[in-house]
């Protein structure tokens, strides 16, 4: 028995459906990417006035808060640890002056709600220039 072989067909490779599928994950691609967007910060600059020559009178006032949460304004104790106790002193120290600048100083193991009450009183009182600083205790010290 003979068996003839026949032509054989070239194989072909169909582009079509290599191209969609090509395209498909483009499109996918371009769809979930996200794109970075920059975030912007403003920044006021100081300008320069006419009264450079005149430096500004600038006073401190020092804030101390104790572990217990009494209050020393300038080093003087206050009566007592009240938000209106502590308000009528520095106005009594500041009397409307601008441009004082309030440091408030708190031990390290001053509770959280005292040193807030002292920034919400000099806040309430309309000082913008408020630094907040810690005593370290005696384990951070060594």
């Amino acid at each position: 028995m003979k068996l003839r072989q026949g032509t054989r067909a070239e194989p072909e490779i169909n582009l079509t459906s290599l191209i969609d599928v090509v395209l498909l994950l483009l499109v996918f691609f371009m769809v979930t990417t996200s794109f970075v967007r920059e975030s912007e910060l403003t920044i006021r600059l100081p300008e320069v006035s006419d009264s450079a020559g005149q430096p500004m009178e600038t006073t401190e006032l020092d804030v101390t808060v104790t572990s217990k949460g009494a209050y020393f304004v300038n080093g003087r104790a206050l009566v007592d640890s009240r938000p209106s106790t502590l308000r009528a002193a520095i106005m009594k120290l500041t009397s409307g002056q601008e441009g004082v600048r309030v440091s408030i100083t708190a031990d390290a193991e001053a509770s959280h709600q005292s040193v807030v009450t002292a920034m919400d009183v000099a806040g309430k009182l309309g000082f913008k220039d408020i630094s907040i600083a810690t005593i370290a205790s005696q384990g951070d010290r060594e």
